[in-house]
């Protein structure tokens, strides 16, 4: 068993996307940079760890051509936390988006969602802005280019406000939409696709992964061919992935007995302690769960700067007292984190199919 993998902030990290993007560079820690490009794409492909491209490199002829390699992401290595970080350039600690499910005023909000275990759509109760209140790219007018339907979302408002967004509902217009910006003289544009962590989700890392990730190569040659000549196109991610077999593990009665609430997600599940037994739930956790999972309590995220070293008492209130991170491939158990089906592909955790991405280049 290894230590968990930790972020490596300031030394390779998706926090330091948004700086090679918007420039100038200055000692990127970065494999890769845009060289002074005039126009530059910054292209995120929700989920394909760098694991994953690598056990699938024949599928992918036009990444695996691309010059780079692998970065980290945030933790936990989550859609939330990891896309605003990329947006942000901030850590977790800094921007606040700590969790896919985190405790704000009590309450269990799924940021994705950004509707609460109790109280259902939170944007109003729980303003967006108010949770994240720092401007992503630089506070810059970015072009991005994202699903239609993601644009009133809260969470779009906690991680994408100020943007100038551009929706698309198909991939061919998602190209076309990339292209167009560049071509009436936008300097840099940045671009995201869900599709690889929908099918993961769903398929797991099976024949239909396959399928999408070859899928998703031929989108990057085709957003490479689309974009004017010189154009430099960076392709990043938000995590990695797990195959855990849709199975989910429950948390021993023992354990629950000193839990008051449950947040985090299944690869990243927080134990939030009854009133004065945060001991007891550790070496409970620890005698429980120890065999599938890292059991770690706040304290030592904190002293190691797991989610970076500056985080305030807001930020930190969101957080429970012990986390299971599983480093098998399995997941926790919380009746309250359910959706529409059950999860196979899943991430969250610091193993490193999860914390490794590419960062990929190519120049038109």
């Amino acid at each position: 068993m290894d230590e968990p993998l930790l972020p490596a902030f300031g030394r390779g990290c998706i926090t330091d996307l948004m700086g090679a993007l918007l420039g100038p560079e200055t000692n990127s820690p970065l494999p890769v940079h845009f060289d002074g490009a005039d126009q530059r794409v910054l292209f995120v492909i929700d989920g394909l760890g760098w694991d994953q491209l690598q056990e699938r490199a024949a599928l992918a002829p036009t990444l695996s051509s691309m010059a780079g390699g692998p970065i980290t992401t945030v933790a936990p290595s989550t859609t939330a936390v990891a896309l605003t970080s990329i947006a942000t350039g901030l850590t977790p600690a800094e921007h606040g988006i700590v969790g896919y499910r985190m405790v704000v005023d009590d309450d269990v909000l799924n940021c994705l969602r950004w509707a609460t275990d109790r109280r259902g759509d939170a944007r109003r109760i729980i303003p967006p802005s108010g949770v994240q209140p720092y401007p992503p790219f630089r506070d810059e007018a970015l072009s991005l280019v994202t699903k239609a339907e993601f644009r009133r979302s809260g969470f779009t408002d906690a991680h994408l406000r100020g943007g100038r967004l551009v929706g698309y509902r198909t991939t061919a217009v998602m190209v076309h939409e990339a292209a167009r910006l560049l071509r009436e003289g936008e300097p840099a544009v940045y671009v995201y696709y869900d599709g690889v962590d929908k099918v993961s989700h769903e398929y797991g890392l099976g024949t239909a992964f396959d399928a999408e990730v070859a899928f998703a190569d031929r989108l990057v040659a085709d957003l490479v061919a689309a974009v004017p000549t010189g154009t430099t196109v960076m392709v990043s991610a938000d995590h990695g992935q797990v195959d855990c077999g849709g199975g989910l593990v429950e948390i021993d009665d023992e354990v629950l007995a000193l839990t008051e609430q449950l947040s985090g997600e299944g690869r990243f599940r927080w134990l939030h302690a009854a009133p004065g037994r945060q001991a007891e739930l550790l070496a409970a956790a620890e005698a429980c769960h120890d065999r599938l999972a890292w059991v770690c309590p706040i304290e030592r995220m904190l002293d190691e700067n797991w989610f970076g070293p500056f985080m305030n008492d807001d930020v930190r209130a969101r957080l429970g007292d012990v986390a299971l991170l599983p480093f098998e491939h399995h997941a926790f158990a919380d009746p309250a984190d359910s959706g529409p089906f059950d999860l196979i592909g899943r991430h969250g955790s610091l193993t490193a199919a999860e914390m490794l991405v590419p960062c990929l280049v190519a120049t038109a």
